[in-house]
């Protein structure tokens, strides 16, 4: 009888010796994998957001710009990526000497330059032309340039370039570059209404009729112009 006993206790305790690797085998299994999932998902939750960077300047000159320049308007405007980001009076061509129209390219930037026409030269200065900026079109000789008349802005006056006043000619030039593209517009339509309005510069009149002669005796001639070659920055052959 003591052997039985002594044999049923030392059962009892081999089995309760045992279960706690039995729980503890059980139950860590289950939670291994849900454990990884879990701290996966708080690295994530707190994961820091990328920030776009501002536009440097050098992209903002990547943006698309088209100089949009309507005859009949006596207008010019900067059209970046679609939008209109300036709108300038210009002088255009006179009925003798008419602006080209079409599409052209910006081909030549030049600050200071002279004034070539006819073997004669006006160098950089006050009484020059075509003003302190000139940015070259694609079609030979014509050019968007100042000019040392500016009571010919807003009328058909120039020999065909496009003339603009001394401040907006050098913001414009800061703004635009080799390449850019010049849409010059003859008569008024729908792209040219949406962006410079409704009416023309001078309704109810012909362009025939608008044409003025560019305030004689304040533009002096190349022939009677002093020419030192040793201030001359660039040579530039144009309409003006």
């Amino acid at each position: 009888m003591n052997g039985l006993k002594k044999w049923m206790i030392a059962t009892s305790c081999l089995v309760l010796s045992m279960m706690p690797v039995a729980a503890q085998t059980t139950t860590t299994k289950p939670n291994a994998v849900p454990a990884v999932v879990a701290k996966a998902a708080t690295v994530a939750d707190i994961r820091p957001t990328t920030v776009p960077a501002r536009p440097t300047p050098s992209a903002r000159h990547a943006a698309t710009r088209v100089i949009v320049v309507s005859l009949e308007d006596r207008r010019l405007a900067l059209v970046e990526d679609g939008a209109v980001t300036k709108v300038y009076k210009v002088a255009v061509g006179k009925d003798a000497t008419p602006s080209p129209t079409g599409t052209f390219t910006i081909v030549q930037r030049v600050e200071n330059p002279a004034y070539y026409h006819d073997g004669l030269v006006v160098p950089a200065g006050p009484g020059n032309p075509v003003g302190t900026r000139w940015m070259g079109l694609s079609q030979k000789g014509y050019g968007i340039h100042g000019t040392n008349a500016p009571r010919s802005i807003g009328k058909a006056a120039s020999h065909g370039c496009i003339r603009m006043r001394q401040k907006d000619l050098e913001e414009l030039y800061a703004e635009v570059r080799s390449g850019d593209t010049v849409e010059i517009v003859g008569e008024r339509n729908e792209e040219t209404t949406a962006i410079f309005g409704g009416a023309p510069a001078l309704p109810g009149a012909p362009a025939s009729a608008q044409t003025v002669v560019a305030d004689a005796g304040t533009e002096p001639s190349p022939a009677t112009a002093v020419v030192t070659t040793a201030t001359v920055t660039a040579v530039v052959p144009v309409s003006e």
